[in-house]
């Protein structure tokens, strides 16, 4: 099957790890004297600042380009946000723990009283 870049950019990414939209493709990748295609860009998550980080993927994690979609498998590590599943403690980082005591040598004992 032959696509054009124009085609292409037309089509958007859904990785089937997570079903999550990536976006449509904004650039191809490929190697000069070879004229090889190394992988697609789609826009990614957010990034530093307000701009958005493109997510480059290689053309081996591309599982399918159809009619309207690119299908790409794409395993990556869990975020931060992923740890904070839900409000009643599922995955939620242990508590923080208790301040020990401290004793001061400059107080009386108890027993000094009596």
């Amino acid at each position: 099957m032959e696509t054009s870049f124009l085609e292409l950019k037309q089509k958007e990414v859904v990785n089937l790890c997570d079903g999550k939209r990536l976006g449509k493709v904004c650039d191809v990748v490929f190697s000069y004297p070879e004229g090889r295609v190394l992988g697609i860009v789609a826009p990614g998550g957010r990034g530093i600042r307000w701009g958005k980080a493109d997510l480059f993927i290689e053309l081996k994690n591309v599982t399918k380009i159809g009619v309207d979609v690119v299908l790409v498998e794409i395993r990556s590590a869990p975020n931060k946000q992923d740890k904070k599943k839900g409000k009643w403690g599922e995955s939620l980082p242990p508590p923080p723990p208790e301040p020990s005591p401290v004793y001061r040598s400059d107080r009386r004992d108890y027993g000094e009283y009596e």
